[in-house]
């Protein structure tokens, strides 16, 4: 069977995304903005699509309009590939009307759904990940070993390993043992990488490596069936650990960049690092591209403007500005005289129309965007934001809490107005 006929995609879309709140307040993780223009969606499915892989399930339960929205007017197939997305959702059955109880309950709870497309090898990935793999890879070494399941992992080193499910290893890559989240330096040290595993990876170094699960399993049909013919919940806390000594197990090793977008700040610092002349992940790479959905917008328009190291989205105004490592995203408005440093802007779903703006201003609410004269340091702002003029919005040093009336919420260090919020004049953070 080909690629495309013996594998499914499963997608996990995660649970309430509470690490990434306010940014999941009224979206879930999947859906969240990315690099100006994309949506975190968008890598698995782009990896898959690129992997000669296009039929995908994508399992989420809370927040989930505007995810049903990009990826049913993103992902349209051809009648004659196959291919598809499918969305599910938590729902109610005779066997129970819960939420998902874990990343292995939802895939246990829709294997009645897959059983309806012929397939061979069912492959798990995470929904809010940034990383470009080839899947052909892992599955072409899954069939060569005859492994029952294979996990991705991706070399960190010892230093570097805290909060990650570790797995030590034999020469032939077959796993001997597997710990989740692992805090006693002597278990962590029994966990390292051979010394001839060392040798064979691309960056060796001083520092010793252990192999850390990156959240992506390939198994065989039949063993992951049976493997959810029990009551366990999560597959890195209970299904992989009690397959071990009856499956054959093997880990992939993959070296190239890879992030976990689970907290505020790892997602701040994954977006701005993009904005580097030679970002960790390269959006450009021609022969794996990232899908997204077009918005046919006019191109961006700079007028009298100092940028240095910005990304721009498509469809955005701004105005005599400063603005120093930023994203901006699509339909961003940046008013005259504004500073920006260090600054993630999601931009807008849709402009004001000079009737509505007119209605706005005799309201007294300020313009969709970014007002005039603003200062904004180490932030990131939210979708479909009304800021008004003269507003100093700056991190640094503040303690995470709530501030200007719920308008700004600062996490993990990070200064974020949330999705539509609106900001008064001269409002200083």
């Amino acid at each position: 069977m080909t690629t495309q006929k013996s594998v499914l995609a499963v997608i996990m879309g995660g649970g309430r995304g509470t690490r990434l709140h306010p940014l999941t307040q009224e979206r879930c993780k999947p859906a969240v903005p990315l690099a100006g223009k994309y949506r975190l969606v968008d890598i698995p499915i782009s990896n898959c699509l690129n992997s000669d892989i296009n039929r995908m399930f994508l399992l989420t339960q809370f927040q989930t309009a505007s995810l049903h929205r990009h990826v049913t007017s993103t992902y349209n197939f051809d009648p004659f590939g196959g291919g598809f997305v499918d969305i599910l959702s938590a729902e109610q059955t005779e066997k129970g009307s819960d939420w998902y109880q874990g990343t292995a309950d939802a895939v246990r709870r829709n294997l009645i759904h897959f059983r309806a497309y012929p397939h061979e090898l069912v492959l798990i990935l995470s929904g809010d990940q940034l990383y470009r793999m080839d899947f052909r890879k892992i599955i072409e070494q899954h069939l060569a070993t005859r492994a029952d399941v294979s996990i991705a992992a991706i070399p960190f080193p010892v230093s570097k390993v805290e909060g990650l499910g570790l797995m030590q290893v034999h020469d032939d890559l077959t796993i001997e043992r597997f710990v989740e989240k692992p805090k006693d330096p002597a278990i962590i040290a029994g966990l390292t990488l051979s010394p001839a595993l060392e040798a064979k990876l691309q960056s060796p170094s001083k520092e010793k490596h252990c192999l850390a699960s990156m959240g992506i399993y390939v198994f065989n049909r039949d063993v992951l069936a049976e493997a959810l013919d029990t009551t366990a919940t999560d597959f890195g806390k209970e299904i992989i650990p009690g397959l071990l000594g009856k499956k054959k197990l093997c880990a992939h090793i993959f070296e190239g960049y890879w992030e976990d977008i689970g907290t505020v700040r790892a997602f701040f610092d994954a977006n701005l690092a993009l904005a580097q002349p030679l970002p960790p992940f390269n959006f450009f790479e021609p022969n794996a591209p990232i899908y997204t959905q077009d918005h046919y917008l006019p191109a961006s328009k700079l007028n009298k403007c100092a940028i240095d190291h910005v990304v721009i989205g498509d469809g955005s105004i701004l105005t005599d500005s400063a603005l120093k490592h930023c994203v901006l995203g699509i339909r961003s408005f940046i008013g005259e005289g504004c500073v920006l440093e260090d600054t993630v802007v999601m931009g807008s779903d849709f402009y004001e129309g000079e009737t509505q703006l007119a209605a706005n201003t005799a309201r007294g609410q300020p313009h969709l965007g970014i007002g005039s004269r603003c200062r904004i340091k180490g932030a990131i702002i939210d979708k479909n934001t009304r800021i008004g003029d003269d507003c100093v919005l700056i991190a640094d040093g503040k303690a995470d809490g709530v501030y200007a009336n719920g308008g700004v919420i600062i996490r993990d260090g990070v200064l974020v107005v949330p999705k539509g919020a609106v900001l008064p004049p001269r409002t200083v953070v």
